[in-house]
């Protein structure tokens, strides 16, 4: 005669080691996520600030980090051993600023800058140089791109 009664089910097998690796992977996605998140808004809370409201309006403190504006001063850039001081003006004030290196780019006298940085004392320490420009382009010698526009290309290439 054949035994019909049930038998124990066989136990489970443990998924402890592939549960794991998922949850691992997971974990350092919301880390990598949460530090990139820190960052952006780190930087998003720079008060973009005049030269003439520096200490005057409300969040642009002095003791915090702070984007100024102005125009740099002509006369007033000095490159000395890698380092890059100049004063900028914005509304009758005007600011000292320190800047490790070479702000490169179209960086020169006379034109509107946003530096980004902290104020020491009386120099404000950038660590970033933004050039501000219109928008407009208008093009200088605009005849000679006219000129060299086709030169030593195939007329009847594609």
């Amino acid at each position: 005669m054949t035994d019909l009664t049930p038998r124990p089910a066989p136990p489970a097998p443990r998924r402890t080691r592939r549960r794991a690796l998922p949850m691992l992977v997971l974990a350092l996605v919301v880390v990598a996520g949460g530090v990139i998140v820190v960052q952006f808004l780190t930087s998003a809370v720079d008060y973009y600030c005049n030269v003439d409201e520096v200490g005057e309006r409300a969040g642009c403190d002095t003791d915090r980090r702070l984007r100024i504006q102005g125009t740099v001063d002509e006369g007033s850039v000095l490159n000395e051993r890698g380092v890059t001081s100049f004063t900028v003006s914005f509304n009758g004030a005007t600011q000292s600023v320190r800047y490790d290196g070479e702000p490169g780019g179209i960086f020169k006298e006379c034109i509107p800058v946003v530096v980004h940085g902290v104020l020491d004392g009386p120099t404000f320490v950038g660590d970033r140089v933004e050039v501000k420009h219109s928008e407009e382009y208008v093009a200088v010698n605009s005849e000679r791109i006219d000129e060299a526009e086709f030169e030593g290309c195939d007329a009847g290439a594609a």
